[in-house]
């Protein structure tokens, strides 16, 4: 009887250490597997929400930076659509630009033409980052044009991506409009229109979603096709993340070619919160843009918390980009997930589950990888 249990006990412990180092080399899917009701009824039916999820741990070993990623159903075939997730990469290159136009820097003013609102490149930039402001995205989209914006991408290293079109505008413009940017307080200078390529029909799964939607309020009834919308799956997102947190770890040539100041700068945009970028906190609280962990609450974020993200949030797709740090107890960790909630699938008709079951989804998440984080970094 003693041999018998001690063999189960052997088993036991057998077993035991096989499920802890299995779960030391996925620590996503210990996530994924938790028993919140937030994360548990998505994974209960996951099919119709079509989550892909990228993970980094982060370890500093003296001089060295150590990026380990961890990934679930991540596949650059299978599409969603990437929303203001866009504006990152976008307000990344319009500091590029103007760092190679001598005559320009950020804080200069200008407006578009045809407009009478005049900004500054800074002031668009944070706009972006802390409400997601579309009409100071597309400003930086006429700046450079589509095709400027995917080659750039693309040589370095950053692919697949297909940036197509304006956010929030009905215009299908090939030509940017000009800009009139004031060189002083008394000379202004009109850029030229870009010409760019027509777009191609993108081929990859999932590309015509839905059962129905609507257009200009009539109802068709068959799938929504996204097939000429943006494309800029996780991986590429994820990637443009570790090039402006992470230059160091890059070829210069996959690098983005701003300054210190600039990067500065752009970090800051990233981590600033509505309330401290001037906008009324009742209506854009500290979670308005920062899914991951503080997406489902109106609390305020503790000053020991930064999260330097891009979310996107249209067609019933929520999509959160994200590196996220703990200066009091030495946490930093990337994570980038998206989600879709359509359960009517119809799209366009303004019922998505964005609040019911997306957002709650991505909060809970953020919080079981820095719940994991906290005690990988106690051991």
């Amino acid at each position: 009887m003693k041999k018998i249990i001690t063999l189960l006990l052997l088993s036991f412990v057998i077993s035991y250490s096989c499920e802890t180092k299995k779960s030391e080399k996925d620590p996503l899917k210990v996530a994924l597997a938790s028993q919140d009701p937030a994360i548990k009824r998505v994974m209960d039916s996951l099919a119709a929400f079509e989550i892909q999820i990228i993970y980094t741990q982060i370890d500093r070993k003296e001089d060295s930076i150590i990026l380990t990623d961890h990934t679930f159903q991540v596949n650059n075939d299978n599409y969603f659509y990437p929303a203001s997730t866009v504006k990152f990469p976008i307000a990344v290159l319009a500091l590029e630009k103007l760092n190679k136009i001598d005559s320009l820097d950020r804080n200069i003013k200008y407006y578009v033409e045809g407009d009478s609102i005049e900004n500054t490149f800074s002031e668009d930039i944070s706009k972006v980052f802390a409400v997601s402001d579309n009409h100071a995205n597309n400003r930086l989209f006429e700046f450079q044009g589509q095709d400027s914006i995917n080659t750039n991408l693309t040589n370095k290293g950053l692919s697949p991506v297909r940036i197509s079109h304006r956010l929030g505008v009905h215009s299908s413009d090939l030509r940017t409009k000009p800009l009139i940017l004031y060189l002083n307080d008394s000379t202004t200078y009109s850029s030229t229109s870009i010409y760019n390529r027509e777009a191609k029909s993108l081929a990859l799964n999932n590309i015509r979603k839905g059962q129905a939607y609507y257009k200009d309020d009539s109802l068709y009834r068959e799938p929504f096709d996204f097939s000429f919308k943006n494309y800029y799956p996780v991986n590429t997102q994820h990637s443009v993340l570790k090039r402006v947190i992470f230059p160091e770890l890059f070829d210069m040539d996959e690098r983005f070619d701003i300054s210190e100041e600039q990067r500065r700068f752009l970090l800051e945009a990233m981590n600033t919160l509505p309330r401290n970028a001037g906008y009324d906190p009742e209506e854009f609280y500290d979670g308005y843009c920062k899914f991951f962990i503080y997406g489902d609450t109106h609390d305020a974020i503790p000053e020991h918390i930064k999260i330097y993200n891009k979310v996107g949030f249209a067609y019933g797709t929520l999509t959160d980009c994200a590196y996220i740090t703990d200066t009091k107890n030495d946490v930093e960790f990337m994570l980038t997930a998206t989600i879709l909630v359509n359960n009517d699938q119809i799209f366009n008709d303004d019922q998505y589950e964005y609040d019911e079951i997306g957002i709650p989804f991505l909060a809970a998440l953020g919080r079981e990888i820095y719940a994991l984080e906290l005690a990988r970094n106690k051991k």
